[in-house]
């Protein structure tokens, strides 16, 4: 079960504290178990500083606290404070992370039998989609939705998404697309042929939580390879 560490003290050497922070961090490396670390500032209260620490578990955030290097960190930690820090353990009971969930349902959308979803509740009405299959990129749902139908109406399609990672208001999937050749793709008639490709797209989101912006990079020569367009140039 994920574990977290809430530390709160109150300083008027921020400046000191975030360079202790680093030193840690350059010390620890390679041994800690900490994965994930945030500083926050009290806007009410400037000498109110919060840090949230993330472990795997409980267990691994005790073998963190008895490393050398945390101990000695903390006793300058708390050299800097005004008071004693505090600390309160939690046991994470839920996690959402929205940005990672909104990837794998428009994966899904894009998969789905029958019509088109409209897409308005994961994408933003003026999205941009940056693909350099494309000379320009496609600007606006309406526009996106439409190059979403090309591919659709030449293959059925379905994706595996190997690996999502969320950072601020990105996100970022490696994907494995399996699909059937059915219709006309840039000219080249069906083919019945399975093919394969793989590829990444990162994701930008807006405040709303709504997607707006798309960067793909996929493998298209492979693609065309394997639709037979490359036969004649390789012979």
């Amino acid at each position: 079960m994920t574990f977290v560490q809430l530390i709160e003290c109150r300083t008027s050497r921020l400046d000191e504290m975030n360079r202790l922070l680093d030193d840690w961090v350059t010390q620890s490396k390679g041994k800690r178990t900490a994965t994930h670390a945030v500083v926050g500032k009290d806007r009410s209260d400037a000498s109110h500083i919060v840090e949230v620490v993330e472990f795997p578990s409980y267990e691994e955030a005790m073998r963190n606290s008895d490393l050398p290097e945390t101990g000695r960190i903390f006793r300058d930690m708390v050299a800097l404070c005004d008071e004693t820090p505090t600390f309160t353990d939690l046991d994470v009971v839920r996690d959402e992370q929205l940005g990672l969930d909104a990837v794998r349902r428009l994966f899904a959308a894009l998969e789905s039998e029958g019509e088109l979803p409209p897409l308005n509740d994961l994408l933003d009405e003026d999205i941009h989609s940056h693909d350099p299959v494309n000379p320009q990129d496609t600007i606006g749902l309406d526009s996106v939705r439409a190059e979403y139908r090309m591919w659709r109406a030449a293959f059925d399609f379905a994706f595996t998404v190997d690996d999502v990672l969320a950072q601020g208001d990105q996100a970022c999937a490696r994907w494995t697309w399996h699909a059937t050749h059915k219709g006309d793709f840039l000219g080249i008639p069906a083919t019945g042929r399975q093919v394969t490709m793989t590829g990444m797209t990162l994701f930008r989101f807006g405040a709303h939580g709504k997607i707006t912006e798309t960067w793909w990079q996929h493998d298209q020569l492979g693609l065309m390879q394997q639709l037979g367009a490359l036969d004649e140039l390789e012979q």
